[in-house]
């Protein structure tokens, strides 16, 4: 186009036009995507006269575009054209876009249209917002009705009592749909519409609704009705959950289809504490062991998730009678799935039972469970030790302790062996300096040499948070002098693990150590004949020269030691090493000066 054209000569509006009929998705994406900057450069009038209804006739396109419209339609852009008291405009394109076929599409515009029902007035409402949910609601195509679910709670509290009834009446005709997947859509969206009725309806209208989704011949309907479930037990008092949903509860518990029974164990602590404490210990202890024994191992799983959140609702003595049991079986369960949630878990049964207890009931699983073939139970076990630490000795587990943790630290498979060397500082914490010592140095220090960088690098990082758990006089004995023994290997793999493990820990370090023991064999490494390892030695002085420049000392011991050797090692034949010798003397150059 001519540069000499006026803005308002261009047309915006002709742009996108042009752009939305590209052949290119990525160029018609962009154009959706520059919809605010089309409306801001078309001002509010011709925005709302010519850009809305060119973007409500553009239906018919790539999901992917259709969904960026739904969004940008969602964001604030009543700004764009005019303000809220224009918002009802942007109905018209939402609406359209709310009853095609792809599920996201539809599920975006609806978001859409709730946020744009938040800054609508109450007569827009009535006049704009109502008509477009009778529509939807009552469309020809499920999509639309599928739609429509979640456009009753947005404006239920914003419209008079006569028009609350016909959207009561409106929301219960979709949970009584013919297609199952309206149902499953009203199943999702009563939660949200429950909570805006008053108690009386939730009574009424409310219960009637969930009662006929609960009892769908779809468990992808009834599964959906457990959060609904949780959502009215919240609005009730603990005498009308007795009589309203007590059936409900154990139908749910008990239901055929093993998902339904799922989603009841995996919600199980959330509808504990929305029926109240008397109700758990008078029905849901009963209804929760059930889960505990389903024959499902998935249910089986989902259950022992929930037992310490669950268990402490309830009184010692009953946790003792009813859930240990469980506990104990679930411990000796076949599936490795459902004895590693266990494991994860057990360990918050410690504080609620106590010293004694927990020795007498707790301490021989978990020495069962830290002897299991599978090593993700172990893990789970060794992961959670803080809680139990903090009711009994964990000394007592020390015996069974050490062959699971040298077991997992042997694991065929490196993600084990990474995730128990990421425990080991808490072990450490736990266990106390003389145990870690004599138990679990050399294996911290045998992490260096595996064949596994990750493995390696996992390693060094761990020698640092020891170095901040046990004290610097400590390092220095017990690790200083192993890493550094390393750079003598004629392994290359091991002198580099020196050097990275130099530069990891060294900040931890004081100023005397590294110049005492670190230093020379550091430097030794700078002549190395791998590149690799030389340019590693540029990092690791950079390193030194941002850790140690911040006093008089060490700025003195940069300029001796580190500055002259990366003087030397700018000149590499290697271009690596000098790159990065020469960005680590720039760096040390900057904190001498900056200070000195």
């Amino acid at each position: 186009m001519d540069q000499a054209f006026n803005v308002d000569d261009i047309a915006p509006i002709a742009v996108l036009i042009d752009e939305l009929r590209s052949e290119e998705v990525q160029l018609r994406l962009n154009a959706i995507h520059s919809i605010p900057t089309i409306a801001l450069a078309l001002g509010p009038d011709r925005a709302r006269n010519e850009l809305i209804p060119f973007l409500q006739d553009s239906v018919d396109d790539e999901d992917e575009v259709l969904l960026a419209l739904a969004e940008e339609l969602g964001r604030n852009f009543e700004e764009y054209i005019g303000g809220p008291q224009y918002a009802h405009v942007l109905l018209g394109p939402l609406e359209n876009l709310s009853a095609v076929e792809e599920t996201l599409v539809r599920d975006k515009a609806a978001e859409s249209i709730a946020k744009i029902a938040g800054v609508l007035s109450p007569l827009q409402v009535e006049e704009y917002y109502i008509p477009l949910l009778k529509r939807l609601s009552q469309g020809e195509w499920f999509t639309s009705r599928t739609s429509s679910a979640a456009l009753y709670a947005p404006v239920y509290q914003k419209v008079p009592p006569a028009l609350q009834e016909e959207l009561r009446k409106g929301f219960a005709a979709l949970g009584a749909d013919d297609t199952p997947m309206v149902r499953r859509a009203a199943a999702r969206s009563l939660g949200a519409f429950v909570k805006t009725l008053s108690k009386q309806h939730v009574l009424t209208d409310g219960l009637p609704i969930y009662r006929r989704l609960h009892g769908d011949d779809q468990d992808s309907v009834r599964l959906l009705t457990v959060e609904d479930l949780i959502t009215i037990a919240q609005q009730l008092t603990p005498q009308e959950i007795k009589e309203q949903l007590l059936k409900q509860i154990r139908v749910t518990v008990s239901d055929k289809s093993w998902r339904v029974r799922y989603m009841a164990a995996t919600h199980f602590n959330e509808l504990a504490e929305a029926v109240g404490v008397e109700l758990v210990r008078e029905e849901l202890i009963g209804q929760y062991v059930q889960l505990l024994k389903d024959n499902e191992a998935e249910v089986r799983t989902a259950a022992a998730g929930q037992i310490p959140g669950f268990s402490k609702l309830l009184d010692r003595e009953v946790i003792l009678a009813r859930v240990i049991p469980c506990v104990r079986d679930l411990s000796h369960d076949t599936s490795q799935h459902v004895r590693a949630a266990l494991a994860n878990q057990i360990s918050g049964l410690a504080p609620l039972l106590g010293r004694e207890a927990t020795v007498e009931n707790l301490l021989p699983l978990f020495l069962h469970l830290l002897k299991d073939e599978f090593p993700e139970v172990r893990l789970n076990v060794i992961s959670k030790l803080q809680t139990v630490n903090g009711v009994i000795d964990i000394e007592l587990l020390s015996d069974s302790l050490l062959p699971a943790i040298l077991e997992l630290a042997e694991d065929k498979s490196w993600r084990v062996r990474q995730a128990i060397i990421e425990y080991i500082p808490l072990l450490a914490t736990q266990l106390g300096k003389p145990f870690f010592d004599e138990q679990l140095g050399n294996l911290c220090m045998s992490w260096l040499g595996d064949t596994v960088f990750s493995i390696r690098e996992a390693a060094t990082i761990n020698l640092k948070k020891l170095t901040e758990v046990f004290g610097v006089e400590w390092a220095r004995v017990a690790i200083v002098p192993k890493v550094m023994g390393m750079g003598q290997h004629p392994n290359y793999l091991y002198r580099m693990t020196t050097v990275q493990a130099i530069a990891t820990i060294s900040p931890s370090l004081t100023l005397p150590i590294i110049q005492s023991e670190i230093i020379s064999p550091l430097l030794q490494l700078a002549a190395d004949p791998i590149p690799n390892i030389r340019f590693n030695v540029s990092k690791a002085l950079e390193i030194l020269a941002t850790t140690l420049g911040s006093t008089a000392e060490g700025q003195e011991f940069i300029k001796q030691k580190v500055v002259p050797a990366l003087e030397q090692q700018k000149n590499d034949a290697d271009a690596d090493v000098r790159y990065f010798s020469v960005r680590a003397l720039q760096k040390a150059l900057s904190v001498v000066g900056m200070s000195g």
